[in-house]
């Protein structure tokens, strides 16, 4: 079964930002594009990689009206002890959200009841709160924040020009196709 166009639930969070805790919940989410990048745990192997790599990246998401919301299953107070300890994650800006009760990883199908854990899973969220694109990996790959923000453009993109596609590798600015009977079987 998909999660596109699937409603987030009504949600309340922990999060650490800025060195603050500080809740979040769905009407925060609401009015702006977001990027729920949910993560298997603190004080791993994979994960400090991408999330620098998007800590990196945080402005560029944040002048297109996105926001990110990195999510595991560890506590705010999890979050933190991390900041405080890694050098790569005492680069994050964005909000670190505690999901210890798994409620938005079950939500977005991304809990892994065995482990107790979240997969690695993105989602690109819309205005409304809709998921409107998505890809979990296997916890032993790495994801790549350039992809994912030139993904949350594209959305954008057709989210504005309903009437308009956008084909592979995509880049703000480019040619976009307008499908039409015309174009059947020419591309």
């Amino acid at each position: 079964m998909t999660l596109l166009q699937h409603e987030l639930t009504d949600f309340k969070v922990q999060a650490f930002q800025n060195n603050e805790f500080h809740e979040v919940t769905k009407a925060d989410v609401l009015g702006h594009w977001s990027v729920f990048f949910f993560y298997p745990a603190d004080f791993t192997f994979v994960c400090p990689t991408e999330l620098e790599d998007l800590a990196a990246k945080y402005e560029d998401f944040k002048k297109i009206g996105c926001e990110i919301y990195s999510v595991s299953t560890d506590t705010h107070f999890v979050h933190k002890a991390w900041h405080d300890a890694n050098e790569k994650i005492a680069k994050i800006q964005y909000p670190m959200l505690a999901d210890p009760t798994a409620l938005l990883a079950r939500d977005l199908d991304t809990y892994n009841e065995v482990d107790g854990m979240a997969e690695r899973g993105d989602f690109i969220v819309n205005p409304e709160g809709r998921v409107v694109a998505y890809e979990v990996i296997s916890s032993n790959v790495g994801r790549n924040a350039d992809e994912l923000l030139r993904r949350v453009q594209a959305s954008q993109f057709v989210y504005e020009h309903g009437d308009q596609v956008c084909p592979a590798k995509w880049q703000p600015g480019e040619d976009t196709i307008e499908p039409s009977l015309d174009l059947v079987g020419l591309l």
